[in-house]
């Protein structure tokens, strides 16, 4: 097994170094949801309570929030009776702005995106640990599913994918939906030493062991909430740099964002405007989505058709395979 020395900083600001969580006894069996947040109390009350009902624990990290997101955070847990479940943990440090900002900051550094990361992680008891934003909510199907997951992988080391859809709001009843761009990032990792933050180009980047076994969750379960009125890129160095090779999913966001507020609507973006006396995002996750026709169906235009052929093939096969 890897063995890692103790989280240290280079600023020696020793309240935020860290042991390894595996390095301080035994982990308890379950999932830990780890939330890194920065200003996301308008989303807070979408992400937190599916999130609470499917976890043993959330741990959320406030990084510097002006808007009273951790505040937000325990009034929702409390309103679900689940205060139990969340903990609540101060990050004080500025972190890099991905991009050429991270590329300048040491990764031992408090100011590092891979030692914010790890010392978030080295936070977590439990054996198995889903990274999340504090911009991402659940379908009641996915709410279902992450808890599943959370006991059916047990101590298996196993990596889970999990497709998420972009939902930009234009106001509280209508908001576009983006089923033309397959995301499909990793979210679920075991706790140990095998998996860890380390700096990368651009971003951090978690490690993982050569041959590790990957499960990817069903499309349709989980969204990314966006307002159109808001800086989505505070956290990038420069947005207008994203590469459309090595940055695609963020030149896929900014494009579709700069297009709507041109009044422009990309390939693969859905309509959706919400019954009236009800959200847009409620709308979207307990009715428009899971209303979609299974196997849930992304048309992704990098895509030929040939690959697009295959891949919804092995689609439908897989959910036939299951009844």
């Amino acid at each position: 097994m890897i063995t890692r020395p103790p989280l240290r900083n280079r600023e020696g600001e020793h309240a935020y170094d860290a042991t390894w969580p595996w390095d301080r006894g035994r982990l308890r069996d379950g999932a830990t949801a780890v939330l890194r947040v920065r200003d996301e109390a308008r989303w807070l009350p979408y992400a937190l309570p599916p999130l609470l009902r499917a976890c043993d624990e959330v741990l959320l990290v406030d990084n510097g929030s002006r808007d009273g997101s951790a505040a937000v955070a325990v009034a929702a847990a409390a309103r679900l009776g689940l205060g139990h479940r969340l903990r609540v943990l101060d990050y004080p440090f500025p972190v890099a702005r991905a991009g050429a900002e991270h590329e300048a900051t040491p990764p031992d550094s408090v100011h590092s995106l891979a030692y914010f990361y790890n010392w978030c992680f080295a936070q977590v008891r439990t054996r198995w640990s889903w990274k999340w934003d504090g911009d991402m909510t659940l379908t009641a199907e996915g709410e279902a599913t992450l808890g599943d997951v959370g006991w059916q992988v047990g101590r298996t080391p196993v990596v889970v994918r999990a497709p998420r859809h972009g939902v930009y709001l234009v106001d509280d009843g209508h908001a576009w939906v983006d089923l033309g761009w397959r995301n499909v990032e990793e979210w679920g990792f075991p706790t140990g030493p095998d998996y860890v933050y380390a700096k990368a180009p651009s971003w951090e980047i978690r490690t993982t062991p050569p041959g590790i076994r990957t499960r990817v969750l069903p499309a349709g379960l989980v969204v990314e909430l966006k307002h159109l009125d808001d800086d989505e890129f505070d956290h990038w160095t420069d947005p207008t740099a994203f590469s459309a090779r090595t940055h695609q999913r963020k030149r896929r966001e900014w494009e579709v964002v700069r297009d709507l507020r041109a009044g422009r609507v990309p390939d693969g973006l859905h309509e959706v405007v919400a019954p009236e006396g009800t959200g847009v995002v409620d709308h979207v996750v307990r009715t428009w989505l899971p209303g979609r026709p299974r196997p849930f169906e992304v048309v992704d235009p990098r895509e030929g058709p040939a690959a697009r052929s295959r891949r919804l093939q092995r689609v439908r096969d897989a959910a036939a395979a299951l009844g």
